[in-house]
């Protein structure tokens, strides 16, 4: 079996289905959207393997309608992710040892559980478990799910095939070892995409994993990890680890065998967890690999020479598909003078039509945020503009979590380039605009590039070729993923690999092989045919 020198075909994107109206696709997403709301599961811990139930319980409940439990999940304490750490250091004797093409099918078969099998249930647990219409949750899961994992695969037998030269009687190999120990992987709400891969990309590379899910989305993580135990995946390789961040971290931290960390999330969790790491790097084995995607305030920059409708369409859904909750979601936008009127005309008629509410309805275009501490905190966001003396909410500003956490589409206007929404992260439905005169766009470069600590996504609107040269070099840094005549959000595995830096994280391109390379160890190993005999070289030779 070893002896197969076998190439994965380079992956199409797996196709969204639409969901229209009169399609059988549509009929049985609805059927499984209506199973999920309908039963309250009970969500245990998976560790080596087994069922693990605390007693310590929480409920989840759905972001649209807070006061439907859809499930009752155990908590972890120290005894809990201790067990965790040693089933995965168990695992990984035989895990790292597996040929690469055996872990690469268990992912090439969860690929085709969640494409064929789970696709309506995995897409309907997302929906009602996170609130995301049936579009967002078709490009999230399986759609995006399933090209991680079959690029993955792909990418790895490209750097397994990877190798130094070797010179006449000497043969060198490049042994691509997994990492000595654990890797904690950290996963957010907004894409159970991201929850997947976040694990299986250090496990398709031969390591194994304690995970940690956001509480907010635990219903499709769970049922993650059940489609992972049915593709093949052994037990103790991913160790599913519900619970409360601060404990769960402080295990994670003092054990010497970790050798990893694996995130998503906020630029404040990502930095508290780094600071840990570093104040105890003396006692762990290794030097942990850590991979950081966290924060955003991306930008939609126009020039006057954009066209006003193709701006405000990008704004209309870089800014307010998923409720604003990606990281790559538009938040701040430059805008000429001479264009702001037309703009803001066409954002006011689109805006007014989306229809907001229960994902039940497919009609609706925004469904609820996930939860109500994010609720309250876009809420006083909202509320600090309508007090401001230099910003006022243009567009929309209403919120309501009686039944639902509901935040209405907002824009906001301010005169301030600095201002408080231009420059802080929000994570929601808020889109604030800074207007500037038409002559002062080199001017407005500079905001763009200095005004935030975070350097994710942004795009530039302009049919002048002159300015968009002058724009990416002059915002070079300022985005990971840096869009042309486009909206920010939408990055697709294999076509642009994505991540940020500067706040926004370590810019290891999710989905590439950058991502799998930090989950390797690389030893070289040099093998000499006929050794020398004796020590000495010709320059000592006598004349």
């Amino acid at each position: 079996m070893d002896n197969i020198l076998y190439a994965f075909e380079r992956p199409v994107n797996e196709p969204v289905k639409t969901y229209a109206p009169g399609t059988k696709e549509r009929e049985l997403l609805k059927a499984s959207v209506s199973k999920w709301e309908t039963q309250e599961i009970e969500i245990p811990l998976i560790i080596d393997g087994k069922e693990v139930r605390t007693g310590d319980v929480g409920k989840v409940v759905m972001p649209h309608n807070h006061k439907k439990v859809i499930a009752t999940y155990h908590k972890a304490g120290p005894k809990e992710v201790k067990a965790a750490i040693k089933a995965a250091n168990k695992a990984h004797k035989e895990w790292s040892k597996m040929p690469w093409l055996e872990r690469a099918s268990i992912m090439m078969r969860l690929a085709e559980l969640c494409a064929v099998k789970y696709r309506y249930d995995l897409n309907a647990s997302v929906m009602v478990g996170q609130s995301k219409n049936p579009m967002q949750a078709e490009i999230d899961a399986p759609c995006e799910m399933i090209d991680f994992l079959r690029f993955s695969a792909y990418y790895a037998g490209k750097i397994y095939a990877e190798q130094p030269l070797s010179e006449q009687g000497v043969f060198n190999r490049l042994e691509y070892r997994p990492l000595e120990g654990f890797v904690f992987t950290l996963t957010p709400f907004n894409f159970t995409s991201i929850a997947a891969n976040l694990n299986l990309a250090p496990a398709m590379m031969g390591n194994t994993c304690v995970w940690k899910p956001s509480t907010t989305s635990l219903h499709s993580n769970y049922f993650l990890m059940k489609l992972f135990e049915e593709a093949g995946l052994p037990a103790g390789v991913v160790n599913f680890v519900p619970g409360q961040g601060s404990v769960i971290g402080k295990e994670i931290l003092a054990d010497p065998s970790l050798a990893g960390f694996h995130f998503t999330g906020s630029t404040g969790t990502f930095n508290a967890l780094w600071q840990g790491i570093g104040n105890n790097i003396s006692n762990y084995r290794c030097y942990p690999k850590i991979v950081g995607e966290t924060g955003g305030k991306n930008f939609v920059l126009a020039h006057p020479s954009a066209d006003p409708r193709e701006v405000a369409v990008a704004l209309a859904r870089g800014a307010f598909e998923y409720q604003g909750q990606k990281c790559s979601a538009a938040s701040r936008a430059y805008l000429p003078k001479s264009l702001w009127k037309e703009i803001k005309g066409l954002l006011e008629e689109m805006l007014s039509s989306m229809k907001m509410g229960d994902v039940n309805d497919f009609s609706n275009f925004i469904n609820a945020v996930i939860d109500e501490a994010s609720f309250d905190n876009i809420k006083s966001f909202i509320d600090h503009a309508k007090k401001a003396s230099d910003a006022k909410v243009v567009i929309g500003g209403k919120c309501d979590k009686s039944v639902g956490y509901f935040v209405q589409p907002t824009v906001i206007e301010t005169t301030n380039p600095t201002y408080k929404s231009m420059v802080e992260e929000i994570f929601g439905p808020v889109l604030t605009v800074y207007v500037y005169e038409d002559n002062e766009f080199a001017k407005v470069l500079k905001l763009v590039d200095t005004s935030t600590a975070y350097g994710l996504t942004g795009s530039i609107f302009s049919r002048d070729r002159y300015a968009i040269t002058e724009v990416m070099d002059a915002l070079r840094y300022s985005a990971g993923n840096f869009y042309i005549n486009d909206k920010p959000t939408g990055a697709v595995v294999g076509q642009q690999p994505f991540g940020g830096s500067r706040a926004s994280g370590t810019n290891d391109k999710a989905g590439g092989p950058l991502n799998l390379l930090r989950w390797v160890n690389p030893r070289n190993i040099k093998e000499t045919f006929l050794s020398p005999t004796e020590y000495t070289y010709p320059f000592v030779m006598p004349e």
